[in-house]
């Protein structure tokens, strides 16, 4: 149990999360890993914080940038350096469990999986524990998946050699959830680590703290990703808003 695990990691604006998120990487009691990060035209000092933790440590590549274009622009672009057996993904402002690489590894050979993911707890800005869980149906299947992303993007991680590398249009809006919609098509069901394994992040500027931008990127997904019309698009957000609102509260719980 000793293959390279790639770590994909886009930044830009983060140098008050940037250093915490690199240290949990750091901390994995799982040593295999690059950790490839693709800034994205950063303007304060994300670039400098992560190039004095690149000096002491080679497994942590930094790769710049000329220009700001997005998020899954960055993601793919640090996907493209990767080298790994397995795919992770971890964004700038959130952390790792020390277990948390070498528990999903054990896991994925155990039950001879090519994908999982686990629970996760959730923290603010300044890294307080807001004391809520997010875990998810156990196993999860495709169609529960397709009305309802439960796959916690820090918390993913996938079998490069199985899948190849998972590359999707960089202009694409919740980019994760078409990644997971895309392995989950192939392998129809998934087993998520039954544990929290990550730090989730809420930042007042976040895509998931703003309902009127959730529902406008989860219409793209249904309109573009899936390719459906306007009305049976829709017809499937209607759906995916009682997911949402009522049937992932179960898996949203008080600690």
């Amino acid at each position: 149990m000793n293959e390279l695990v790639s770590i994909i990691v886009p930044t830009y604006n983060t140098e008050k999360f940037i250093r915490q998120t690199i240290e949990s990487v750091q901390n994995q009691t799982y040593t295999n890993w690059e950790m490839i990060l693709a800034d994205d035209a950063s303007t304060d000092r994300t670039v400098a914080i992560i190039e004095e933790f690149a000096k002491k440590d080679s497994r942590i590549k930094l790769f710049k940038l000329p220009e700001n274009r997005g998020n899954g622009f960055a993601r793919n672009s640090a996907l493209e350096k990767a080298t790994g057996k397995y795919i992770a993904y971890l964004d700038a402002d959130d952390l790792w469990h020390p277990e948390k690489l070498k528990k999903q590894i054990q896991f994925l050979k155990a039950n001879n999986l090519h994908f999982t993911f686990s629970f996760y707890d959730s923290i603010d800005e300044e890294g307080n524990d807001l004391n809520r869980r997010v875990e998810s149906p156990n196993p999860l299947t495709y169609k529960q998946l397709f009305f309802c992303n439960y796959v916690g993007n820090l918390t993913a991680i996938y079998d490069a050699d199985y899948f190849g590398k998972i590359k999707l249009e960089s202009s694409q809006k919740r980019q994760d959830w078409r990644i997971w919609l895309t392995i989950l098509k192939q392998i129809k069901i998934v087993k998520p680590v039954p544990e929290p394994l990550a730090f989730y992040r809420i930042r007042k500027d976040s895509v998931s703290s703003s309902k009127f931008k959730l529902i406008k990127h989860n219409f793209g997904v249904y309109r573009e990703f899936h390719g459906y019309n306007f009305v049976f698009s829709v017809l499937l957000m209607i759906r995916f808003l009682y997911t949402q609102l009522i049937v992932k509260k179960q898996y949203i719980k008080k600690i």
